[in-house]
């Protein structure tokens, strides 16, 4: 007997899937969800320093699986406040330079309370990095450098994302998002 998926990377494969692939907000998704590439983890941190030694442990887990292509890093216990997920991610960052992963792997950000620096926390771009849960999202950046050769405008993916979210409105993008928890 199969154990069941956790509700935490179930809602988040839904949020990948119906979200990000759905509204093409990463052109690179797809594929590597299609090839099972995307590897899902929670961690039951509840301190900054268990959330950073599982996050080095993740770099560690992308270092020996090279079948993984990128993995998304979920913190379902810790960093409910978007400020306090900041300060975490900043101290990720700074542990990327210490540990010699600089060029090797890259963080992208998501929290449910995402908000863009100059914009009002209504405004529905913000659900581009709105996910279920407090993540960090750790990509190959080789990888990255791949993609990015193949798809011309890359620059212009944020720009779009904007412009997809503005045209949607704020009841559409929250409704999408929160439909990824059922």
């Amino acid at each position: 007997m199969s154990n069941p998926t956790p509700p935490a990377i179930q809602h988040t494969i839904n949020w990948v899937r119906q979200v990000v692939i759905a509204c093409n907000l990463c052109p690179f998704a797809a594929k590597v969800d299609a090839n099972d590439q995307i590897f899902y983890v929670v961690s039951e941190a509840t301190t900054i320093q268990a959330a950073l030694e599982s996050f080095l442990l993740e770099c560690k887990r992308l270092d020996s699986c090279h079948d993984i292509e990128t993995t998304l890093l979920i913190y379902p216990h810790t960093f409910q406040k978007f400020d306090d997920y900041l300060h975490f991610l900043d101290l990720a960052e700074q542990l990327i330079q210490q540990v010699h992963y600089t060029g090797i792997y890259q963080v992208a950000s998501f929290h449910p309370e995402y908000k863009f620096a100059n914009t009002d926390s209504e405004d529905p771009a913000n659900f581009t990095n709105r996910s279920p849960y407090p993540m960090l999202h750790i990509l190959r950046e080789a990888s990255l450098e791949k993609a990015l050769q193949h798809y011309p405008n890359s620059e212009q993916i944020p720009k779009r994302n904007i412009a997809f979210a503005h045209e949607k409105g704020l009841a559409y993008m929250k409704q999408l998002r929160d439909a990824c928890l059922h």
